[in-house]
């Protein structure tokens, strides 16, 4: 299957120096140092779409950001192959860095003591930039995330929230067409974390961009996500639409009723006893209101990791 992104078998395998405890395994390790290798992407495979918004969702250490910093050409893979917009990401060729971003929660872009304004110019003219096209861009990003008073101060001054939201508008003005985010909302409290997916629904739709994120918050996905890949020690678990996942991973339902007294039933049943439990239910009340339901998606993903 052919598509934006293009995964077939990518590994990455990390070379990771081994020693005890003390002063003489310092000593020792000088002369005859023992290595173990990690595999952090193990042979995973997968095709995303142009326009598509997937999830990629995994614990720490799955082999989530690994595998972003793989596909926006940070890492050189260990085996497999990757193909962003047809380019080798590891090639970092010019062309291929025009049109991707990698957007991370947990790291700053932009300079500390300056305005976001002046790092936005800089940016620019990192990716030469028609003047008009560039300001008619930083404008329309900034009305966007309604950032108009902060792109004026230094970015020292701003709080988490207000930081993300620079660091996004400064990591799209070149209009990429593909969006690798790894944990965009983090640390971000509930308001800010609704106006990023807001923003980031609002740039796929209007631009056609693919995106592939990574989140700890499931709002997140739910908000934004259609399809998820699961990735559990560097493999993938599951690749499909984010309602299927209950169906396969999911081990109950929970079932709500409100019968003729008023009195409101709520019981958790087997997936393969939920047609039984309610026809039981139905039998032996006056049933006024009845709701069947999967399990929170918090839920489904534990017991993903858990399989």
């Amino acid at each position: 299957m052919a598509g934006v992104v293009q995964v077939d078998g990518l590994t990455k395998v990390f070379r990771v120096a081994e020693r005890e405890a003390g002063l003489r395994a310092s000593l020792r390790s000088l002369v005859a140092r023992k290595w173990r290798e990690v595999r952090a992407v193990d042979e995973i495979s997968f095709a995303i779409g142009a326009g598509e918004i997937v999830g990629f969702l995994g614990p720490n250490g799955a082999g989530k950001t690994t595998t972003l910093k793989m596909l926006s050409g940070l890492l050189h893979p260990s085996g497999g192959e990757a193909r962003v917009l047809g380019h080798v990401p590891s090639l970092r060729q010019r062309d291929y860095l025009r049109r991707m971003t990698l957007v991370m929660g947990n790291r700053n872009q932009l300079q500390w003591d300056l305005p976001a304004l002046d790092s936005f110019e800089l940016n620019r003219a990192i990716y030469r930039l028609p003047r008009d096209e560039y300001t008619r861009t930083r404008d329309e990003l900034i009305e966007l995330l309604d950032i108009g008073e902060l792109v004026r101060k230094p970015v020292r001054q701003l709080s988490l929230g207000e930081r993300m939201k620079v660091e996004v508008v400064g990591s799209l003005l070149h209009l990429p067409q593909v969006l690798f985010l790894d944990e965009p909302t983090i640390g971000l409290d509930v308001t800010m974390q609704k106006r990023i997916r807001s923003f980031v629904a609002e740039y796929n739709a209007r631009y056609g961009a693919t995106v592939l994120l990574t989140s700890h918050y499931m709002a997140d996905v739910e908000a934004l996500c259609e399809r998820v890949i699961v990735i559990h020690h560097g493999r993938i678990l599951f690749d499909g639409r984010l309602s299927a996942l209950a169906d396969q991973f999911a081990a109950y339902k929970t079932i709500e009723a409100v019968v003729g007294d008023g009195e409101r039933i709520t019981m958790q049943v087997p997936r393969a006893e939920t047609s039984r439990a309610t026809a039981k239910l139905l039998a032996e009340h006056e049933v006024h209101d009845l709701t069947v339901e999967d399990p929170p998606i918090e839920d489904v993903i534990e017991q993903v990791f858990a399989s």
